[in-house]
């Protein structure tokens, strides 16, 4: 049994945990609305999925586009799963969402009649993506929410949302003052995606599904894990893992064209959109190329884009790096984990069924996205109900909370690299029974560490330092390893309980539906046109909500 001491405390009418697009945006609306909100980030201001977004913002376009038509394209994506009424309310919301973005400060590019600049991409019916600097829509959203001045404190992980009869009492996290606790009555889980559940991932270090993890621990239901979405083109290079740069559904928009090694269309016949097919229909048609030639990679080619420097400077910075010049080289590429469609359950304003508890982002399910995200819909997502979450908190206001009491739990760690490789190799872009039972038996396996972690009790606390997230010093300032090896077992512990999730969910989920593919169940099955929710169960362990 590990026990630790609780170095520091603090208050806060809202914390948000993660320092993206939701977050931040949530994080702004509610200090306007005059609550105290903590924001806790892991990394440093950039260290976000949001700053690595390429393509851009979907928003309805003001000439020849509608709401209609933006809920059709998201809809059809999304394969059956989506709820309607909240997509048409999220895409309702896309406008005001980057009016105010732009009140920030934000400036995207402009075409040369000076009105905002419009591409397509995959799945979309017309040019309503709207981008900044090119393909880093991401990094000048991350740019303008940070430059609001908000209060975050880097370096810090959220271990445990707190509990109590009433919803949400407060947070457990751990920063280099060591553990702390923050008394509040709402939290918001704003942590991103789940990308480094596999060996290769568009996703930064930090996506270890955090959030997925910290809902059921506190008692909510994840739904839709199963799909995954893996982004068709990312930039391969031999032997390359971990976090690799993606190549833009944007150049594919602009006439990017997808070929094998003998120079043959990879989607040519497959989709009547071809190389702008939804993701999961390019990403199995470049699985299936790949397997039947034998490769590990795909081209594409985009040596008639004019202008690709000018359009593409992050994708044409990262191409020279590995010794290609976009221009004049065929682009090597493959699929990689990219955006998890699923994730916390919550409704269109981000609340969970834990009263207190909300989720924005892409570690929510909100039913937008159903069984596959539409290409740019996810800073969609985040702005819109990141400002909703930043209203609905107010609601929790008046609500007297103090933790006296943080429990004991049991966390069980796999080695981190076994579990990469399991995932990659058996619940990957095509997923079979015997693959995933045999990773599921080995995930049993891998788990290389079984903690009971005893937290504070009542009289272990400090006394509050209100506002101060400095708090006490009695127990020491932890050196700075030991503080990052606290973090990286909550990863651990995240992902292996995140893994034996979406393994449970893809194992019973027995058909293929949006970027769910079973090789052994290749059609859908309207026997499972709904979502199936995961909980816990007494043990601890997931389980269907059904």
């Amino acid at each position: 049994m590990t026990s630790v001491s609780i170095g520091w405390e603090t208050d806060a009418d809202l914390v948000v945990i993660g320092g993206g697009v939701a977050g931040l945006t949530a994080a702004r609306t509610a200090s306007l609305r005059g609550l105290r909100v903590l924001t806790l980030s892991k990394g440093g201001a950039t260290d976000t999925s949001t700053q690595y977004a390429q393509g851009g913002i979907a928003v309805v376009a003001p000439e020849g586009d509608s709401v209609e038509s933006h809920v059709h394209d998201t809809v059809e994506a999304g394969a059956g799963l989506c709820d309607i009424d909240t997509v048409r309310s999220i895409v309702e919301g896309g406008q005001a969402a980057v009016a105010a973005l732009t009140d920030l400060g934000a400036v995207f590019d402009l075409g040369r009649d000076g009105q905002i600049s419009r591409t397509r991409e995959g799945g979309h019916s017309t040019r309503r993506i709207i981008h900044a600097g090119g393909d880093a829509t991401g990094a000048e959203v991350q740019r303008a929410l940070n430059a609001a001045g908000l209060p975050v404190l880097f370096g810090a992980a959220a271990c445990e949302i707190l509990t109590g009869a009433t919803g949400v009492q407060g947070v457990l996290a751990v920063s280099d003052k060591g553990f702390g606790v923050i008394h509040a009555p709402a939290v918001l889980l704003a942590t991103g995606g789940l990308g480094q559940l596999y060996a290769l991932s568009t996703n930064p270090p930090g996506a270890t599904a955090d959030g997925v993890a910290l809902a059921l621990w506190a008692g909510a239901a994840v739904a839709d894990l199963e799909f995954l979405q893996f982004h068709p083109t990312v930039l391969y290079t031999p032997g390359g893992l971990g976090r690799r740069p993606l190549i833009s559904e944007a150049v594919r928009g602009e006439g990017g064209i997808l070929v094998d090694s003998e120079g043959d269309s990879v989607t040519a016949g497959v989709h009547p959109r071809g190389d702008l097919a939804p993701r999961d229909v390019v990403s199995r048609a470049i699985a299936a190329r790949m397997r039947a030639l034998g490769t590990d990679h795909v081209y594409l080619d985009a040596r008639a884009i004019d202008g690709f420097r000018q359009r593409f400077p992050t994708i044409t910075a990262s191409c020279r790096a590995a010794g290609i010049d976009p221009g004049t080289d065929l682009i090597p590429v493959a699929p990689a984990a990219h955006y998890q469609c699923g994730g916390v359950v919550t409704d269109p304003h981000g609340r969970t069924a834990v009263p207190g508890l909300y989720a924005a982002g892409e570690v929510a399910r909100t039913g937008l996205h159903g069984a596959n995200r539409l290409a740019s819909n996810s800073l969609l997502e985040g702005l819109v109900v990141g400002e909703r979450v930043g209203v609905a908190a107010a609601e929790r206001l008046g609500e007297r909370v103090r933790v006296t009491d943080v429990p004991t739990r049991v966390t069980e760690r796999a080695d981190r690299a076994v579990l990469q490789q399991l995932m990659t190799d058996h619940a990957s872009v095509v997923r079979d029974r015997a693959g995933l039972d045999e990773a599921i038996k080995r995930m049993k396996d891998a788990v290389t560490q079984r903690e009971t972690v005893r937290e504070a009790a009542s009289d272990e606390l400090v006394e509050p330092s209100i506002g101060d997230v400095s708090g006490g010093t009695r127990a020491g300032r932890p050196a700075s390893d030991e503080i990052a090896t606290r973090i990286a077992g909550i990863e651990d512990a995240a992902l292996t309980l995140t893994a034996r999730a979406l393994l449970l969910a893809a194992s019973a989920r027995t058909e293929s539906r949006g970027c769910h593919t079973r090789s052994d169940h290749p059609e859908p099955d309207d026997r499972f046109r709904h979502s199936m929710p995961v909980v816990l169960d007494a043990d601890g362990r997931p389980r269907l909500d059904q």
